[in-house]
């Protein structure tokens, strides 16, 4: 994957401005090379111990190709965009600093956060947020950890989109002996759709439809021994693509040593609130315009982070995006937005 946008190296004409983007995932990749083509200083601040963000450490070997990704990377290295790790903005450097050294900063710090359910039970140590597993066993794997995820004989993960269907495959691979993949409405209306369903079930995965947790219940030691379900039944709702849920007031249990929950992902600025100006929305995306431009100048942003989780080619391009309306905001063809 070729993150070098509309040049060959070399071909760039040097400029003095300075870029700081804070995220090197798909958003800040794409940004980079394109600026960098555009012989622009670029630097990349990236809480993550090397580059790639999402794509290296979310993302499952199974669906994209690493290597080529590190290529993609190597070359933006090349071509002298400059990468500083394992440097988390807010904590190891802030946000205003940045702003004051540099000609224009780019926020592409994704969704690092999964949303969690709010049943009894939630704290048990055997339930554990999807994303942050797999980017555990990601860090693991490529030897960054010595920890190895924790694993139970049998696991329940629950969602259906997929993110829960990488956690039935890295499950299996560490050595779960019974999966069950549980999901509130059925697979037809799953963000991972049927496709993702069969996967699971290929993986050994048993399935539950229209199932929704209400209970996480421990056993006498204080771990985790079940997850008590509601059935659920679909409802019609005129003008929506999926249709609602509701409760029948039926219960079914299925016991298990773990829980794996996969239930949606939230958007991480590198910072708590709101920071030097810059607003969020409801959602809690970083606000932005047409031009990606945020609420404080000359602080743009871009993927995930300000349009709430997507795939990797929306990212992307919406990384390109921000730097093709940076470009034109620091040859003066762009002011800032109004207020």
């Amino acid at each position: 994957m070729r993150f070098v946008i509309g040049c060959k190296p070399g071909e760039a004409k040097p400029r003095e401005e300075k870029v700081a983007i804070i995220g090197a995932g798909p958003a800040g990749l794409g940004a980079a090379g394109y600026l960098r083509c555009r012989g622009f200083n670029v630097t990349v601040f990236d809480m993550l111990p090397e580059p790639g963000g999402l794509l290296i450490f979310g993302v499952l070997d199974i669906h994209v190709n690493k290597p080529k990704i590190k290529e993609g990377i190597k070359e933006l290295i090349n071509m002298g965009v400059q990468f500083k790790q394992c440097v988390k903005v807010g904590k190891d450097i802030l946000l205003e600093d940045l702003i004051e050294r540099y000609n224009a900063v780019l926020i592409a710090t994704g969704t690092w956060k999964g949303r969690r359910l709010n049943i009894p039970g939630r704290d048990l140590p055997e339930v554990v947020d999807a994303f942050d597993w797999i980017f555990q066993y990601h860090l693991w794997k490529y030897e960054y950890s010595r920890e190895k995820p924790m694993i139970k004989p049998r696991v329940v993960v629950i969602g259906g989109g997929l993110t829960a269907i990488d956690a039935v495959h890295v499950s299996k691979w560490l050595g779960a002996k019974e999966i069950h993949l549980a999901y509130r409405r059925t697979r037809e209306y799953a963000p991972a759709g049927p496709r993702g369903f069969k996967e699971a079930e290929e993986e050994g995965a048993i399935i539950h439809e229209l199932l929704s947790p209400v209970e996480y219940i421990a056993g006498p030691d204080g771990h985790l021994k079940a997850v008590r379900f509601e059935k659920m039944r679909l409802v019609p709702k005129p003008g929506e693509k999926r249709p609602g849920i509701e409760g029948t007031g039926e219960y079914v249990t299925i016991e298990t040593d773990m829980a794996i929950e996969s239930i949606g992902l939230v958007p991480t600025p590198p910072f708590e609130d709101e920071c030097c100006g810059i607003k969020l929305t409801k959602r809690g995306t970083i606000d932005v315009d047409e031009y990606k431009r945020t609420t404080r100048e000359p602080v743009f942003a871009a993927g995930d982070v300000s349009h709430g989780p997507s795939l990797i080619g929306p990212a992307l391009k919406s990384g390109v995006d921000a730097a093709k309306a940076i470009e034109k905001y620091l040859n003066g063809e762009l002011g800032w937005r109004k207020a």
